[in-house]
């Protein structure tokens, strides 16, 4: 059984409705357990929750600093093309959108590489638009001996796959693989993906098992904030991840909630989320799930970082660039999505010093072996 099956019944009106139920008292008997399950998630999803916060935060750190120290890991994202056979109305790639299309070739690749390591950082997550054709598993197998010279961890953030493409990437270095789903919400799904492989939500729900099958180290999961209502896609998410662990038991996890950010052609009819209650998401899959690797990007504010990353998160990306060649070759082209933490590297990872923590630039060393 996939996954697809098991969310097919879901009904997504009744939860939401549920997640308006609680009162405080059950929001504080779920804050008290050592384990909890989906319904105590809920509770501290919760408006009722807000009250207790400062609660759930102060736990969401203690936890934290029990199961991963004081580190934090520093990633970059390296574009590698624009290209897009999908139309997804949030996101500045989108086939529809008049912008300047370019797919890096090997000595790009190369030059970006080398514009990274000057940064500091040895973990690179690679990103494309999804365009099978151009963008597919050949170009993938050309470019990632390039680039495995260059870093210690590869993460991968592109259209989903076989799982027979997944082992030859793992093959090559592949050590994470990211597949967020946006939004669990059939209705809202289809709203936002337009044309392309993209708007078959199946597919994209059960990439992430095939992942698995493919004995890849880490799989990422993630919805983007501001498709849908935000707890009951985060309680689905929940699902999905505890539905993952339970079959894929020698994977690593980790987990991203972005906030839309503006974007070229990018949608009005978004459900905006407050500080407040992207905190309070954060903390709750913190105590949900303890050894979860969470991640918080540069779409959000240096102010908002410095907040929230003390708290609950274990991996960050710092000096980001959103288009193909924006380190080095071709800065000028047209973002994603712009960023709000512009901060370098090293600005960032002094400031984290200051609060305690220690930055991590890279996830393996060549003497371990692969």
């Amino acid at each position: 059984m996939s996954f697809s099956e098991q969310w097919q019944p879901q009904h997504w009106q009744s939860m939401q409705l549920q997640s308006r139920s609680f009162s405080a008292s059950q929001v504080q008997t779920a804050l008290s357990k050592n384990q909890l399950s989906i319904y105590d998630l809920q509770a501290l999803l919760s408006p009722a929750a807000l009250p207790l916060l400062a609660q759930i935060a102060t736990k969401a750190q203690r936890l934290t600093r029990q199961r991963f120290g004081h580190s934090v890991q520093f990633f970059a994202p390296l574009y590698l093309s624009n290209l897009c056979a999908n139309e997804c109305s949030y996101c500045g790639f989108s086939m529809s959108q008049q912008v300047r299309r370019r797919i890096l070739n090997l000595a790009e690749i190369e030059q970006e590489c080398l514009a990274i390591k000057a940064l500091g950082i040895d973990q690179v997550l690679l990103v494309t638009g999804e365009h099978e054709r151009k963008v597919g598993i050949d170009y993938f197998c050309q470019v990632l001996p390039v680039i495995r010279r260059h870093f210690s961890s590869i993460q991968l953030e592109v259209q989903p796959l076989t799982t027979t493409e997944y082992q030859q990437l793992k093959s090559l270095g592949v050590d994470a693989v990211m597949l967020y789903q946006e939004t669990y919400n059939a209705t809202a799904y289809q709203q936002f993906h337009l044309k392309g492989k993209k708007s078959d939500i199946r597919w994209r729900l059960d990439a992430p098992d095939r992942v698995g099958n493919a004995g890849i180290d880490k799989i990422g999961l993630g919805i983007l904030l501001g498709l849908t209502d935000w707890r009951t896609d985060a309680i689905v998410l929940a699902q999905h991840l505890k539905y993952l662990q339970k079959r894929y038991w020698q994977c690593r996890f980790s987990l991203s909630v972005p906030r839309i950010r503006p974007c070229s052609g990018g949608s009005d009819k978004v459900t905006a989320i407050d500080d407040k209650a992207l905190i309070q998401l954060i903390c709750a899959f913190r105590l949900f799930a303890p050894e979860l690797e969470i991640s918080l990007s540069t779409r959000e504010s240096a102010t908002f970082r410095q907040q929230v990353i003390p708290l609950a998160i274990t991996s960050i990306s710092a000096g980001s660039k959103t288009q193909p060649g924006g380190y080095s070759v071709d800065p000028d082209n047209l973002e994603q999505f712009s960023i709000d933490d512009t901060r370098s590297p090293k600005q960032v990872a002094t400031a984290l010093t200051h609060q305690g923590l220690q930055p991590v630039w890279k996830d393996w060393d060549s003497f371990l072996g692969r």
